[in-house]
């Protein structure tokens, strides 16, 4: 392993002898940037990133040196001092000298790696940016910081869109997906939106993952095609999304010792048209571990527990990986190298044995033993010498269900009733389900290493013999055939391998590995014998072909004999080209459904049917011409064709020649672009030296502006301090004077202090004298009151007993006059109270009368309606009792007149009764009218009970107001009293 020390070179050799990276560790060159100062350090890479070719990667320290790797011309540069810690890196850009870095400053800068300019400078992120992204048209990017993701036109370098989100949610990633027009964000709470780039339309979310085996996704990566995301975080699972069906089709589990995944990126292969299988995990032990995602296989790591990894990026064509260890140094690997000892080439199917002149091979060295619905995979080996693999049929009673299972899902069994019921594949999963029925074991590392090994001499020429009008199907033909010549020498010499690898490789143009695969398991599986008597044709293969004709149409193989036809005329053309130049694409492609679905002998069996569908035109020729007459028009037809490739070829040169003119103009155009475009960028330069003097000339203003007001905050704080140190030195001085005052008043006061004690001597020896002459002179006097109070003490005692007497009488007087006055007061203060209560009790009364009379009014009003009422009654009730008269009267009256006619009648049967209707009503008419007046004696029930219950609701009206006056009158009575008598109590 060699070893490169920046130092303080700006540029230099990466290394000085050729790299040889050994199989172990796969290390190419190990880069460390070492300062050689006073106190030499290691400045510690921190980014690394490839450009599109892959073959140039940058990478930047820790103190802001960004170098430029050429692996391919083994140099180094420094292209930038930034000064600042980078936090991102992307160097491929559709200018490929320009690279994006991202700083600590959160701003993010393009530089140019050949004039080492500041081309732009992007701001409006407000943390920092730990993720850039550019668009495969690399015209756009994505910078992406913890808070927001920022979409950015490249080549305006303005910003057209700026995604916002919740503080609480938070930005794991935000990345365009390889070769497509999607942006894919991905958010700390596990949710993953896809967006159109152009309108950022939301295309579609990702369902959660299951709750089982649910992780918080930190890292991520995605296949070079777009369809597979793998995503992993603080565990051993990885979980792999399919992006077409938008759905979780396979959780991976790391080893045991891995707890955390820290970067995840895929191994891109030239020849897996971007389906990458192998996956490169980096844990928390610094270890990176590459995985096969479809056999769950480790394949290789790098890195180890003392030698750590931090990160890596990974070429785009798969041939370097550069991780930036964790001591702060930059390693590069050569996968090649890494994949050498476990993925080596197969051994070549067929060898020829050269003991002979003729280099003749036995039947025995070739022979497969294959059993039904198997299919033999072309064969890993260790060993040199030729391997022979039998598969051997399985004896238990499982046999015929393992035999239909195929991989990813599907069962020969039901593959075969779908073709048997539609005669043919879906077109959409044709290929799928080729991949399976062949069981294609998609050996990326040796395919890889037969195409290493370049073009094989025997298809130098190819393009001669078989002249292809497109230039990428010819080159892939070449290709093939020459990884087939140098897996087995014996193809180098096959005539009719190119016609059998021709419909294979138009099919399978964009899939190289996948159509040399397919092409060897047809070899190994259906052609295994064709070789026996190689170089002739297979004769035992088209024995058998006689054979089965012989059995289901004697008369068409009778017809072919008897014409000398044999089955190398009629048979072996068929199989050299697999039927390609019979049939139409649709119709081969339906064939090969059948061939691939059954056993290898169905490529026979088609041989014989496809001659017996024919036997009506064969058995009309007549002669060995005709059939050769075939033969020689199709070589017509070949020369025609080759005659038409030379003309079509003519026609390319030209339209070639034309389209290199048009390129010179459209080179000359683009060169004007980008004389125009240098020119902007030289405007644009300009502008931005401007600006930057401009910047520099405001900073400079700013900084005299700066320095002006320092120096005027230091004259500032120098005055403050003078003026503080001579507040200080007064405060002292008077401190001291202070002092000084203090012990001439402590001086004085002590001579004050004596002069008041002589003082006080002096007043107190006058103040003795003056007190015993005074009590001399007290005592005198005392003396002669004495002699004065014995003199007059009988006299005293008289007068002092008429004296009290009198003046107990004058006490006792007063105390009688006092309690008279103090009655008389209470008197006086009971009057006023009273006064007072009599005072409201009449106004309580006038208010009370007034009450009474408003109350004895209403009462009066009542009674008066009352006695009408009363009145109208005794009316009603006078003239009920006339008519009740009345009518007895009437009744009376008619029983009499009844009764007298009766009798009349009885005495005299015989008179004639006279009418007396007339006088009767006569008399009645004298009568008062006993219905009117009953009609107007009579009321209205209603009414009636209107009025009754009137008069009850006036008497107990009158009821409660009268109860009502007699407790209004009781209250103020009580009220009255208790206010005349409250004062006497106080009083009292």
């Amino acid at each position: 392993m060699q070893s490169t020390d920046l130092g303080n070179k700006e540029s230099g050799k990466i290394w000085h002898r050729k790299p040889s990276p050994a199989t172990r560790d796969g290390i190419i060159v190990n880069i460390i940037h070492n300062t050689s100062d006073y106190h030499p350090k290691v400045l510690r890479f921190l980014n690394v990133a490839f450009d599109g070719t892959g073959d140039c990667l940058i990478a930047g320290d820790h103190q802001g040196n960004i170098y430029v790797f050429d692996l391919y011309g083994n140099r180094f540069n420094l292209v930038q001092r930034t000064a600042q810690a980078c936090t991102a890196l992307a160097f491929n850009l559709r200018r490929k000298s320009e690279f994006l870095v991202a700083l600590a400053d959160y701003s993010v800068k393009c530089f140019d790696t050949v004039t080492k300019e500041l081309v732009s400078w992007m701001r409006g992120h407000e943390s920092s940016v730990f993720s850039i992204s550019v668009h495969a048209s690399g015209k756009y990017a994505i910078t992406t910081s913890s808070d927001t993701a920022q979409l950015w036109d490249l080549d305006t370098f303005q910003r057209k869109r700026k995604l916002n989100i919740l503080q609480s949610v938070g930005i794991q990633k935000v990345f365009f997906l390889p070769l497509s027009n999607t942006i894919l964000s991905c958010f700390k709470d596990n949710s993953i939106f896809a967006w159109e780039c152009d309108t950022l339309f939301c295309k579609y979310q990702l369902p959660a993952p299951p709750e089982s085996s649910s992780i918080l996704y930190k890292v991520f990566a995605v296949t070079r095609d777009g369809r597979i995301l793998a995503a992993g975080g603080k565990s051993n699972h990885l979980h792999l999304w399919c992006l077409e069906a938008r759905q979780l089709f396979r959780i991976i589990q790391m080893p045991t010792k891995v707890r955390a995944i820290r970067h995840l990126e895929f191994l891109p292969d030239s020849f897996d048209a971007g389906s990458n299988q192998v996956l490169g995990v980096l844990s928390q032990d610094g270890i990176m571990r590459f995985i096969n995602i479809q056999t769950c296989k480790l394949l290789f790591e790098i890195g180890s527990l003392d030698e750590g990894i931090s990160s890596s990026a990974i070429s785009p064509h798969g041939r370097y990986i550069a991780s930036i260890m964790e001591n702060g140094s930059l390693n590069i690997y050569s996968v090649q190298a890494l994949t050498q000892e476990i993925n080596k080439p197969p051994p070549p199917l067929v060898k020829v044995i050269e003991d002979l002149p003729k280099n003749k091979l036995s039947s025995s060295d070739l022979k497969r033993k294959v059993t039904s619905g198997r299919v033999q995979q072309p064969a890993k080996s260790r060993e040199s010498k030729i391997q022979t693999r039998i598969l051997k049929q399985d004896l238990t009673g499982d046999f015929e269900s393992k035999k239909n299972e195929l991989p990813d899902g599907l069962n020969k069994k039901r593959l075969q009733i779908l073709l048997k019921g539609y005669g043919e594949y879906p077109t959409k999963y044709r290929m799928f389900i080729w991949r399976s029925l062949l069981q294609l074991p998609e050996n990326h590392t040796a395919f890889s290493s037969l195409i290493d090994k370049g073009t094989h001499v025997a298809f130098l020429n190819l393009q001669k013999k078989y002249p292809i009008k497109s230039r990428k199907l010819l080159r892939v033909l070449q290709r093939t055939l020459s990884a087939l010549a140098h897996w087995s020498v014996i193809f180098s010499d096959t005539p009719y391998l190119p016609l059998l690898a021709f419909p294979f490789v138009k099919l399978f143009q964009n899939n190289q590995l996948i159509c040399f695969e397919v092409i060897a398991t047809l070899i190994i599986n259906w052609c295994q014998h064709w070789f026996e008597y190689f170089p002739n044709p297979p004769i035992n293969i088209l024995s058998m072909i006689e054979n089965v004709l012989a059995f289901h149409d004697k008369e068409l193989l009778q017809h072919f004999i008897d014409h000398d036809i044999t089955s190398q005329l009629y048979a072996w053309p068929l199989l050299e080209t697999v039927f390609s130049e019979v049939l139409t694409r649709e119709e081969w492609l339906k064939l090969f459904d059948n061939i691939f679905s059954n056993h290898p002998s169905f490529l026979l069996m088609t041989v014989v049917a496809y001659n017996m569908c024919s036997r009506a035109p064969l058995l009309n020729c007549n002669l060995k011409d005709d059939f050769e007459t075939v033969e020689d028009m199709q070589a017509k037809v070949d020369q025609q064709r080759v005659e038409d490739e030379a003309w079509y070829q003519k026609q390319e040169l030209l339209r070639q020649a034309e389209e290199t003119r048009r390129e010179m103009l459209l080179q000359e155009e683009e060169k004007m672009i980008q004389q125009r475009q240098r020119l902007a960028a030289v405007k644009r330069q300009l502008k931005v030296k401007e600006m930057h003097l401009q910047d520099a000339a405001r900073r400079r203003f700013l900084k005299l502006q700066q320095d002006q007001r320092e120096m005027e905050l230091r004259r500032l704080d120098d005055e403050i301090g003078r003026k503080v140190y001579m507040r200080d030195q007064e405060i002292a001085a008077t401190a001291r004077d202070l002092e000084m005052r203090q012990l001439e008043l402590e001086s004085q006061k002590r001579l004050y202090e004596k002069n008041l004690t002589e003082n006080q001597e002096a007043v107190a020896k006058e103040m003795r004298a003056d007190a015993d002459a005074y009590r001399r002179k007290v005592d005198l006097e005392e003396h002669m009151f004495h002699k004065l109070i014995e003199a007059g003490e009988t006299q005293s005692q008289k007068t002092q007993k008429v004296i009290k007497e009198n003046l107990a009488k004058a006490e006792q007087a007063c105390l009688n006059t006092d309690w008279q006055i103090q009655s008389l007061h209470k008197q006086k203060c009971d009057d006023l109270q009273r006064n007072k209560c009599y005072q409201e009790v009449a106004k309580l009364l006038r208010e009370n009368r007034r009450k009474e009379i408003e109350i004895i009014n209403a009462m009066v009003e009542e009674e008066a309606k009352k006695w009408k009422e009363a009145e109208g009654k005794e009316l009603r009730l006078r003239s009920a009792k006339k008519a009740s008269a009345l009518s007895d009267a009437s009744r009376k009256w008619f029983l009499k007149q009844e009764i007298n006619a009766a009798v009349e009648h009885a005495e005299n049967p015989c008179h004639k009764e006279e009418p007396r209707f007339q006088n009767e009503q006569e008399d009645l008419s004298c009568l008062p009218r006993t219905s009117q007046l009953n009609d107007s004696s009579e009321m209205d029930p209603s009414t009636q009970i209107s009025l009754n219950r009137r008069a009850v609701e006036w008497d107990t009206t009158g009821q409660n107001l009268i109860e009502k006056v007699r407790n209004l009158r009781q209250r103020l009575t009580a009220r009255a009293r208790h206010r005349c008598q409250t004062p006497h109590l106080l009083a009292a």
